[in-house]
């Protein structure tokens, strides 16, 4: 069973932390980000090199920003576009905060659990689902 939720964040907000705190709130287990279109005044985005990440300042666009939710832990990947239209991604940090809006949908899960477990092989806490 899947179960849509929407909300928006407003100025001010830290769009990941508010992601995860939403979850948290709504006790979704396990979920997936669809969809959210707002702006940004500050973006803070880890690069593909994980050593690196890139600090913008608006204003910014989010043009698209998907990713797995669990109870306690969202991955979130962003794209952003300047005012000048270049377009930065990666992954999501804490930090990045609502201007106006951000307008937010996604399903939960109901009968599945995600969790995150460490995987020698990457190196990172990797995606558990369990059904």
């Amino acid at each position: 069973m899947i179960q849509p939720h929407a909300f928006r964040l407003t100025q001010g907000d830290d769009l990941k932390a508010s992601v995860l705190a939403y979850v948290k709130a709504n006790s979704i287990k396990a979920g997936s980000l669809l969809s959210c279109a707002g702006c940004l005044t500050t973006a803070r985005i880890r690069l593909a090199d994980e050593s690196k990440s890139l600090t913008l300042d608006g204003p910014l666009e989010i043009l698209t920003l998907s990713g797995t939710l669990t109870a306690d832990h969202v991955h979130l990947h962003i794209s952003v576009a300047d005012k000048e239209g270049r377009v930065f991604g990666g992954h999501l940090m804490d930090g990045s905060d609502v201007s106006y809006t951000a307008e937010i949908c996604l399903l939960s899960f109901i009968e599945q659990h995600f969790s995150r477990e460490y995987d020698a092989a990457t190196g990172f806490d990797e995606l558990v689902v369990d059904n």
